[in-house]
Formats: C-alpha cells, sequence, structure tokens
C-alpha cells in the first residue's frame, strides 16, 4: 500500500466531499429520526447504524450490556429497564496500510428522550421534516445529527481514497439520556483510544459538565375522608414541603460564592428540576401516597456519595422539624444518573488539534462553554483517562417541543470531524478499485 503523509487532504477537498454527500447525510439523519429510539425501544435504530457501518467496511461489534460486569464500576447508575434486545453497535477500522497515527472513539447515543404531549408538536415528532436548512423530529439534533455527522466523515475521507492510518471506533451506544450505562459498558468491554469525541449539539467544544443525580422521593402520609382533611396528613402535601426544602439549597449552590471557577458566569447553573409527581388514590380522599422524581443538578469535583448523604440530611432535618412528622414516612432510593461532572482540559494536543481544525473549516474561533448538562464524556475523562469532549452541530427546543438541527451546521461538524480524522489518524491511501 502506497503510505502517504499524515493529512494529504485538503479542507477544500473536504468541503467539497461533504457537500457531495449532502443529500446522502440529510436522507440518513430523516431515517434515523424516523425510528423512534425512545427508552426500551433503541433496537430498530441499532439495526440501521448496523447496517450502515457494516456498508462502510467497518468491522460491525453488536454487543448487548451486560449488567454485572458494570455494576461495581463507579460509574454505574442504577438501570431502569432490562438490557435485553437492546445492544450498543461499533464499527471498528484497523487499517490495512501502516499503523502511524493516534486512535479514535467518535462516541455518540441512538436514544432519544419522550415527546411529551404530541399535540403541542407542529408535526409528529417521529415523521422529520424540512423547513429551510432546519430538519425536525425529536432527536434531531440531540443526537442523531451527530452520529450522522461522525459517519459521513468517515465515509468522506474513504471517497477521497484514503483510510484512517489509526484504529478508529465508531460508537452508537444507548441510555445516554437516563444512565449512559451504554458508553460505560464500552469501556468496560476494553474500547480506548488517543482521544474522543462526542457530537452533542454544543456548536463548540465542551470544558465543563455537571454532575447530575436522578433522586426519587416516596412520601406516605395519613388518609381521612376528605370532609375532614384538615385532620389527616396529604402526602401530596407533605411532598410539596420536601421539594420547597430542597429548593433552599438549590439557591445555596447557585450563590456565587458556592460557584464551581467553571460556572461563575452562568445565570444558574444548579438546578433541581421537578421532573414528575405522582400521587393520590380518590378525589374525596386526603392522598397516602406520593411519589417525586428529581433531577439535581450539581458541579465537578463533588462524588455522588458526598451529593446524597447533603441531600439525604436536608430531607431528614425537614422531616423532624415539620408538626406533622410523626404521621408521615419519607423513603429514598436512587434510580438513572448517579453522574459526577468533569473538568475538558483544553489544552492537551487531541483539543487543540480539533481547535484548529474548527478554524481551518469554519474560519473563525470555536465556541468554548461549560455546560449545565452531563454527557458520556465523562466515561472518557474520568474512568478511560482518555482526552474527551463534545463538539456537534447546531440545535434547539432539545428536549423540549419541534425539536430541530442545523443541516449546514451537520455539515461544518462534519467537514471538521473528517479534517481532525486526517490529522489526527493520519491518512492511508486506499488501494484503487479494481
Amino acid at each position: 500500500m502506497d503510505v502517504q503523509t499524515l493529512a494529504p487532504v485538503t479542507e477544500r477537498e473536504i468541503l467539497d466531499t461533504i457537500d457531495a454527500q449532502r443529500t446522502q447525510a440529510v436522507a440518513l439523519l430523516q431515517e434515523l429520526v424516523a425510528h423512534p429510539s425512545l427508552l426500551g425501544d433503541e433496537a430498530s435504530a441499532q439495526g440501521l447504524m448496523k447496517r450502515q457501518f457494516g456498508r462502510m467496511g467497518l468491522r460491525v461489534h453488536e454487543f448487548a450490556i451486560d449488567e454485572e460486569k458494570i455494576r461495581s464500576h463507579p460509574g454505574y447508575s442504577p438501570s431502569i429497564v432490562s438490557y435485553d434486545g437492546r445492544p450498543n453497535v461499533v464499527g471498528i477500522h484497523q487499517p490495512r496500510g501502516a499503523l502511524r497515527g493516534k486512535s479514535l472513539i467518535l462516541n455518540g447515543h441512538i436514544d432519544v428522550v419522550p415527546v411529551g404531549a404530541e399535540s403541542l408538536w407542529s408535526r409528529p415528532p417521529f415523521e422529520p421534516f424540512i423547513d429551510g436548512d432546519r430538519l425536525y423530529g425529536r432527536g434531531a439534533a440531540d443526537m442523531k445529527a451527530g452520529i450522522v455527522a461522525y459517519t459521513m466523515a468517515f465515509q468522506a475521507l474513504q471517497r477521497l481514497g484514503y483510510e484512517p492510518a489509526a484504529p478508529v471506533y465508531l460508537q452508537s451506544v444507548i441510555e445516554e439520556e437516563c444512565t449512559g450505562n451504554g458508553a460505560l459498558a464500552c469501556l468496560v468491554e476494553g474500547y480506548s483510544a488517543d482521544a474522543a469525541i462526542i457530537p452533542e449539539p454544543f456548536e463548540g467544544l465542551m470544558s465543563a459538565q455537571m454532575g447530575v443525580m436522578w433522586l426519587t422521593i416516596d412520601v406516605y402520609g395519613m388518609p381521612v375522608h376528605a370532609a375532614y382533611a384538615h385532620t389527616g396528613v396529604a402526602a401530596i402535601d407533605f411532598a410539596n414541603y420536601l421539594v420547597a426544602e430542597l429548593r433552599t439549597l438549590e439557591a445555596q449552590w447557585n450563590r456565587p460564592e458556592c460557584r464551581h471557577p467553571m460556572y461563575c458566569t452562568h445565570d444558574h447553573p444548579i438546578n433541581f428540576n421537578l421532573g414528575r409527581i405522582s400521587g393520590g388514590e380518590w378525589t374525596s380522599s386526603v392522598p397516602t401516597h406520593c411519589r417525586v422524581d428529581m433531577r439535581l443538578g450539581f458541579y465537578p469535583g463533588r462524588s455522588c456519595a458526598e451529593v446524597r448523604a447533603e441531600v439525604e440530611a436536608l430531607l431528614a432535618r425537614a422531616h423532624a422539624v415539620h408538626p406533622q412528622h410523626a404521621s408521615v414516612r419519607v423513603d429514598i432510593t436512587y434510580q438513572g444518573f448517579q453522574a459526577e461532572g468533569c473538568v475538558v482540559d483544553l489544552q492537551v494536543p487531541a483539543m487543540q488539534q480539533l481547535m484548529q481544525c474548527h478554524r481551518d473549516i469554519a474560519g473563525e474561533e470555536p465556541p468554548v462553554r461549560a455546560t449545565t448538562a452531563t454527557t458520556d464524556v465523562r466515561f472518557f475523562h474520568l474512568y478511560g483517562h482518555i482526552p474527551a469532549t463534545c463538539y456537534g452541530p447546531h440545535g434547539a427546543d432539545i428536549h423540549g417541543v419541534d425539536e430541530w438541527v442545523s443541516i449546514a451546521s451537520m455539515q461544518r461538524v462534519s467537514a471538521v470531524l473528517a479534517l481532525f480524522i486526517a490529522r489526527w489518524c493520519g491518512l492511508n491511501r486506499l488501494p484503487a478499485a479494481g
């Protein structure tokens, strides 16, 4: 095989090739969005990615998450549904030519969040449509456009007649939106590299991310007939009281003197989201039981155990001082995210190279921001000791109504990723067909 210099392709060649693939990229994104890959229903979308990786000549590794293998890992989060029939899919590139460059993981999550009240959407959320530069649909931005971007980036280099001169792993994982156990399973399975990029919809580089914890509070009160409601203890009312007490902790963590340095300029970095509340049995009965599910954000550098201890101590004090505490039982459990935050070192070679690739393709400095969300970057950073960040296309209404992604931005990210692969991994020329 004719071994070439590390990056023989030009920015112009990459941009032209990405542009030539636009129709294919949009079609792939539309097809992916049309697969409603909600929690527990990711298999059909993963089947599409398995076929796509195979068409690209990658060796496909499809594997189920073995919860026993990850349960003792410090990055594990308690699962919500069974992992049966919900595989991870990895496209594996091993160079046929000289092995000369640095290896790379390109990771994306296939799962999407619920659509909420579908009547609020302009069109059905899993029937993608295009309006100008925007492609609409649940998961379009978060983050199926990112998966398309790294897929088309890899394919563009093939169309130009090259292969990466180092191993590249294209990972399509499940459960980023609730545990991250999909990405964790890849790490435990042995996947490692010299760098990792997740094309989450940031249109820039992520410099830090929050820790996130899912918390469930079950309140059991004292039911009576509604005609004598004042003599009972309503579980719903007591649950609301506990949520209000947690709001005082949220306010405390948001104080300027309590903030992490990466979040000093944010308006409201810490958010305690009341995501779900259910309770009561009968309109004319004081409710016996109420369940509250909350998502708590916390700063990088804090452990999950430390946060749990502080939260539980606050709730215990709130329960103890309430005049009706003797008639109320409160249970606290954890399911889903138990995710620590992290800070990305943007000075390491991989991040500097990615920033330069953005400059060379976009002609401007890449935006850099600390996010108040969590991503699968934490696994690479905290447990794999792999330089990693998020860098993906621009979109909006993520987790909301009428989610959309910019097609032009997806194309630009794809070009940047292709240039990064060329420079980071190096390139070998593929043999001429025939």
